[in-house]
């Protein structure tokens, strides 16, 4: 089989009942997809295949062949932080973080398909997730503020825990080198 995971082709020999949970954590290393109840109760193993969102552990690997996977791991990371990740960081919308992908994959379809979700479109969609350290109310918050960021009504990145200890940028080489020659 063949899937593109974060826009790159991965081709993968798997057994006709692997599930794709087990494809993306045991045969691709990618550990983010949580592997909770196995039955499709929690939404810990939700990822974004072809825009919506699934239960990894409920999918055969074999069905996301030729088709756009997104993981956890396919977020953005800093400096360019995804606005969910910012989100969830800034409002404390993951505690213990087990839930935290999949949440995270939900409000990426959610968000994806309507940018602009009222309060009970973000409970509604999240519905299928369960979380058991932070009653839901800050990651509803999190979401909303993430649809902000993405329509450019807040901004992005602000006091990301760290940000004021970032060392300065190191000179370029050809700065240093117009230094020498001088």
């Amino acid at each position: 089989m063949c899937m593109k995971i974060g826009g790159s082709a991965v081709a993968l020999a798997v057994p006709p009942r692997r599930t794709l949970l087990e494809a993306l954590r045991y045969d691709l290393d990618l550990v983010g997809t949580k592997q909770g109840c196995d039955k499709g109760d929690c939404g810990a193993c939700t990822v974004v295949v072809d825009g919506v969102a699934i239960l990894s552990c409920l999918t055969l690997a074999l069905d996301a062949d030729g088709k756009e996977v997104r993981t956890v791991e396919t977020l953005e990371g800093a400096p360019h932080i995804d606005a969910l990740l910012d989100g969830f960081d800034r409002l404390g919308g993951g505690q213990c973080g087990f839930c935290t992908p999949g949440m995270l994959m939900t409000a990426t379809a959610l968000l994806d398909r309507n940018p602009c979700p009222t309060r009970d479109e973000i409970k509604c969609a999240i519905a299928g997730n369960l979380c058991r350290c932070t009653g839901y109310g800050k990651i509803v918050d999190a979401i909303e503020l993430a649809a902000q960021i993405r329509r450019g009504e807040a901004e992005a990145g602000v006091g990301l825990p760290g940000i004021e200890n970032t060392p300065p940028p190191l000179p370029s080489n050809k700065s240093s080198r117009e230094g020498r020659q001088g």
